[in-house]
C-alpha cells in the first residue's frame, strides 16, 4: 500500500511538472511568427527566392547555399496566398506550426486536363523554430 501511495504521489508530481513546463506562446510572439510566415510566402508568390531564403533557419543556411535553395522552385506554377493561420506551439522544442493556404495554377495550360483542373487550393503546414527570439522557417522538420 505504501508503495502504491508513493507511486501515485510521484505520478502526480511528474504530471504537474509537465503541465508547469508547457508554456503558451505570447500574442506578440505569435504575431511575429505569422508576420514572418506571410512575408516569406509573399516573397515566394513574387518568385523572390533570395528573400524567401532569408527566412530559412540559420542552421539550414549553413548547409544549403542560396542557389541550392532557389533550384527547389519552379516557374511553371503561380501561387496566390489566401491565408496564414497559427496551428500549434511546442514550447519545449521551440517549434510552431503554421498553416498556409495557397491557390496554385499552372503558368501554361499544357493539356485539356490542366485547363479542366484550373486553380487548385492547397494547404501547407510549415514548421517554424524560435532561435534567439526570432522565428525561422525550418525546411528540414
Amino acid at each position: 500500500m505504501k508503495a502504491l501511495r508513493r507511486f501515485l504521489v510521484v505520478s502526480i508530481v511528474i504530471a504537474l511538472a509537465g503541465c508547469a513546463g508547457s508554456q503558451r506562446m505570447s500574442e506578440k510572439s505569435q504575431a511575429q511568427l505569422l508576420e514572418r510566415a506571410e512575408a516569406r510566402w509573399l516573397a515566394l508568390v513574387e518568385r523572390d527566392w533570395a528573400t524567401a531564403y532569408e527566412y530559412t533557419s540559420p542552421a539550414y543556411r549553413e548547409i544549403f547555399s542560396k542557389s541550392m535553395y532557389e533550384r527547389k522552385f519552379s516557374y511553371m506554377v503561380e501561387w496566390e496566398l489566401t491565408s496564414v493561420d497559427f496551428v500549434n506551439y511546442d514550447a519545449r522544442a521551440a517549434v510552431a506550426s503554421v498553416a498556409i493556404g495557397v491557390m496554385s495554377r499552372p503558368v501554361k495550360q499544357t493539356s485539356a486536363a490542366s485547363v479542366a483542373i484550373g486553380t487548385v487550393p492547397t494547404r501547407f503546414v510549415e514548421q517554424w523554430i524560435l532561435v534567439d527570439d526570432v522565428w525561422w522557417y525550418s525546411a528540414n522538420l
